[in-house]
């Protein structure tokens, strides 16, 4: 279980590295380990709101594979310091580009995560 309901996602969840898994049941490289592919594609706040319509963090609507940037937090909710921007499991940096190369080089794999019931 990640979060009883949307609330306790954005401010109290479960998401870590045994939890954090791909749609296959099995772990995600974390930080640390080689590749890195913590980052996790959100484009939003980490109150789960949008950032203004002007400004583009969700590769224009997920579209894009070259200009742009996205928001990501990171599942492992490690970052290169303590402070709550970089701990963040859905409001952590920009990416540097939207293609898969610009992803990887941030620390991802261009990775989504679905939440069911």
């Amino acid at each position: 279980m990640i979060a009883n309901n949307i609330e306790e996602l954005h401010t109290n969840n479960n998401i870590n590295r045994q939890t954090g898994l791909n749609e296959k049941g099995e772990s995600v490289n974390a930080r640390g380990d080689k590749p890195n592919e913590h980052d996790i594609l959100t484009g939003s706040r980490a109150d789960g709101t949008a950032l203004s319509p002007l400004t583009d963090t969700t590769c224009n609507d997920w579209t894009s594979n070259g200009a742009g940037s996205a928001i990501v937090g990171h599942f492992d909710l490690a970052g290169p310091t303590s402070d709550n921007w970089s701990t963040s499991w859905n409001f952590s940096h920009q990416s540097r580009g939207c293609s898969q190369d610009n992803l990887k080089s941030t620390g991802g794999a261009a990775l989504l995560y679905c939440f069911a019931k």
